[in-house]
């Protein structure tokens, strides 16, 4: 014990010895500044590009390493604080992730929107144990900890709820208007006119969408909402769309018309003509894009109240499943409303499970378009569009000799249900996808955190 009291003792020849034989001829200082100064580094090195797996890859094997390589020939003190080293200078995984998420921690609020961020980067439950937390939001509740702020800065002010601005109001409105005009003017004109009234309005009603797309709720580029995180790859969806909406117009009566062996001419705008068109579900989705931006709104107001005040990623999940589902009937109710007015208007019957479905569907393709989530959209659009034409296509096809099966599961359905059948369990089908895929996405709090600012 008194060899292991003078080792304390800089200035006892025997322990200087002892000190230069344990570093390799260099001072303890130098020893344990270096291995500490080259841990640190390696963990600042530690870029976005590196795995959360292969920071907490740096495990007790290293250090056992560590601690048997002074052997048995050094001194007990020079054993001590090798393993004092390396456990000082082991990978911290926690700081790893702090340093590269830095901006995140720095402008969080509350550990949520820590955990909101994470888990928008991937990080899940099954990652946050390999930093021995049970959860994402324990593990951002650490890293709220460690942040370090001056004392005299103020924390950043949580994101207010997304104003009512009437700029949106107004383009959410237009598109309805510019289609009851356009309507009204296909129904008071007449031949070469009527065709130039019908291009025209088109023509307006699709600019004043584009429009009404481009700001407020139901824009994916409005800073002052939640959004899609920079750099995310949009879904292709505007001809699928286009598509739907007008077979929604003109399919209905070219089924008819193709199953009777027709259509012999061009549509003509008249309820009596033998290819007619139906106006009503048009007019009614045009005036939907009203309801949708307001239900839009209230969706992302009531979820950013729910962050604040959910204490973890499951608890804000739970909240707002209820919600996701309320804003969705919300929506459909209006667009019922909306169907009928139109209708009564026009003096067409009011297909109502054809729109609905119809709407449906593009009304979830845009909610998840304008969070971020665009592939799916995409996707459940091409193919509820494809079924759409490969139906009149079969019947087309079926014309010719040795194929005339080809248009039998459509002449049972128009049979049997009628021919809105077919975009009713197309759209249905398609919209079913996207409710249950909406479920999911828009339950998690990364899909309502405001976008990061960009570097």
């Amino acid at each position: 014990m008194s060899g292991l009291g003078e080792l304390d003792r800089p200035e006892s020849p025997t322990g200087s010895a002892r000190d230069r034989t344990a570093s390799g001829g260099r001072p303890e200082s130098a020893v344990d500044s270096a291995g500490r100064g080259e841990r640190e580094s390696a963990v600042d090195s530690a870029g976005p590009g590196q795995s959360e797996s292969a920071v907490d890859s740096a495990e007790p094997g290293q250090l056992e390493s560590a601690f048997n390589s002074t052997g048995p020939g050094k001194s007990e003190a020079a054993t001590g604080r090798a393993a004092s080293t390396a456990r000082r200078g082991a990978v911290d995984p926690v700081k790893t992730l702090m340093h590269r998420h830095r901006e995140l921690c720095e402008r969080a609020v509350d550990p949520l929107e820590i955990a909101a961020g994470l888990e928008a980067h991937g990080v899940t439950d099954r990652t946050a144990a390999r930093f021995r937390h049970r959860d994402v939001f324990s593990l951002a509740e650490e890293m709220y900890a460690r942040v370090s702020r001056d004392a005299d800065t103020p924390l950043p002010a949580p994101p207010a709820a997304p104003r009512v601005r009437a700029d949106w109001v107004l383009l959410t409105l237009l598109p309805g208007a510019l289609c009851a005009a356009a309507i009204a003017a296909v129904h008071l004109t007449h031949g070469r006119s009527r065709l130039f009234a019908a291009a025209a309005g088109a023509l307006a009603v699709a600019l004043a969408l584009h429009a009404a797309l481009r700001r407020g709720p139901l824009s994916r580029t409005d800073t002052d909402r939640p959004g899609p995180r920079p750099g995310a790859v949009s879904g292709r969806t505007t001809p699928w769309t286009v598509w739907l909406v007008a077979y929604s117009l003109l399919g209905n009566g070219l089924l008819d018309n193709a199953l009777a062996g027709g259509p012999d001419t061009l549509p003509t705008g008249t309820a009596d003509d033998p290819w007619p068109l139906t106006a009503a579900p048009v007019l009614a989705l045009a005036l939907a894009c009203a309801p949708a931006a307001w239900t839009a709104h209230l969706l992302t107001a009531r979820a950013r109240r729910k962050i604040a005040a959910s204490r973890g990623l499951e608890d804000f999940a739970t909240a707002v499943r209820p919600l996701l589902f309320g804003v969705f009937a919300l929506f459909l109710g209006a667009l019922a409303a909306l169907l009928a007015l139109s209708g009564a208007a026009l003096g067409e019957p009011a297909a109502y499970t054809q729109v609905l479905t119809l709407g449906a569907l593009l009304f979830l393709a845009r909610l998840l378009t304008t969070h971020g989530f665009t592939y799916a959209p995409a996707v459940v659009l091409t193919a509820a569009a494809t079924v759409e034409a490969a139906a009149l296509a079969t019947v087309f096809a079926s014309r010719l000799s040795g194929v005339g099966f080809l248009a039998t599961p459509v002449e049972t359905l128009a049979t049997t249900w009628g021919v809105g059948s077919v975009p009713a369990l197309t759209c249905g089908a398609a919209a079913l996808a996207l409710l249950v895929h909406m479920t999911r996405k828009l339950a998690r709090a990364s899909a309502h955190a405001p976008p990061e600012p960009a570097r």
